[in-house]
C-alpha cells in the first residue's frame, strides 16, 4: 500500500544587518545549508541594504514500524 504524504516544511528567517558584505552573507547561508540541511526559500534584498532571508527544510516524521 503506497501512502503518499504532504510536505511538512520548518521555516527559519534571518536578517542580515546593512553593510553585511556578501561573501560573508554567503558564507553563513553555505555553513547552514550544509550543517543543517537547510535551503533557501526566499532572500530580499531592501534598499536600505539590509537581507532577509527565509531558509526552509523538510521535517523528518518517525514512522512506526512495528
Amino acid at each position: 500500500m503506497a501512502v503518499t504524504r504532504a510536505s511538512t516544511w520548518e521555516y527559519r528567517e534571518i536578517t542580515l544587518p546593512r553593510g553585511t558584505k556578501r561573501d560573508v552573507a554567503r558564507a553563513a547561508l553555505t555553513e547552514l545549508a550544509e550543517h543543517g540541511a537547510w535551503e533557501l526559500a526566499r532572500l530580499r534584498l531592501y534598499p536600505d541594504g539590509r537581507r532577509r532571508v527565509w531558509l526552509r527544510r523538510r521535517v523528518q516524521r518517525a514512522v512506526r514500524t512495528a
